[in-house]
């Protein structure tokens, strides 16, 4: 991996997006802040540095704590706009559209990792590092071509009764076609998942291989081995069903990344 961006000079940087928190960690950029920290230790691969602060709800952050903190600059996305008036009396706010309805959302998030860099004066670093990933989605797709003979549903399960399922414009569907694989989901989605999407509507999709991205909740885990429907569906019946802990669907270029990677894995493993 190429070294930090402007690692002589590192700026105090906070976010409120967990897509452009991840973008700064793609560019080995150090958070001094960030919105729901918790949430997003145990959601995401990314690892934060232990004097992070906690801003608290992405929705609601704590301006006090985020004013106490003194950041160089605030990461933000389209998602939290109403919020960014309040933030820009703190320091600059540095701001991307990333999830637009029916836009494909990966090149957005890997084009933000060299975006974000130029906004920092750095631009062949960006480069570089934005080529580090589409190089190591080239090595994927090699990898996932032999398993590209059938569509894929990636969903993740609410309960034993509904599903969201990822289209072509989430970060999700964006990595599945990156590297090759087809997303039976052809239908609209709203910022990246189409939901609640009745499990029933997975009887259409008799050919797939079906992902579960994410881990089932408790009471779905113990209805779903009880559900007629779940058991009547071809893919289950087969064995045909991949299962990922990945769960950070809105997140950056690092968590579409690392779903593909997880994906051919458990495909190569099956």
């Amino acid at each position: 991996m190429a070294s930090p961006v402007g690692a002589s000079h590192q700026p105090r940087i906070a976010a409120i997006d967990w897509a452009m928190a991840e973008t700064a960690a793609a560019l080995q950029l150090p958070l001094v802040a960030l919105a729901e920290k918790r949430q997003f230790l145990r959601a995401s691969g990314v690892a934060l540095p232990a004097s992070c602060t906690d801003l608290g709800l992405r929705g609601a952050p704590n301006l006090e704590a985020l004013s106490l903190v003194a950041p160089d600059l605030i990461l933000s996305s389209n998602y939290y706009s109403f919020v960014e008036p309040h933030l820009q009396r703190i320091a600059p706010v540095y701001t991307r559209r990333l999830f637009v309805p029916n836009v494909p959302a990966l090149p957005k998030v890997l084009y933000a990792i060299e975006a974000l860099a130029g906004h920092l004066g750095h631009n062949q670093q960006g480069q570089k590092i934005r080529s580090h990933y589409e190089t190591t989605f080239d090595h994927l797709a090699a990898r996932a071509a032999a398993f590209a003979d059938r569509p894929y549903i990636l969903l993740t399960i609410g309960d034993a009764r509904h599903a969201q399922i990822y289209g072509a414009d989430s970060i999700y569907g964006g990595a599945l076609a990156r590297i090759g694989l087809s997303n039976a989901w052809s239908q609209g989605t709203k910022f990246g998942f189409n939901a609640p999407v009745p499990l029933s509507k997975l009887i259409e999709f008799p050919e797939a291989r079906l992902v579960v991205v994410g881990e089932l909740p408790l009471a779905a885990r113990r209805s779903i081995r009880q559900s007629a429907l779940w058991s009547a569906l071809n893919p289950v019946r087969a064995g045909d069903v991949v299962h990922l802990t990945d769960k950070t669907p809105f997140g950056g270029a690092p968590s579409a990344l690392r779903l593909a990677n997880h994906l051919v894995t458990a495909l190569e493993q099956q």
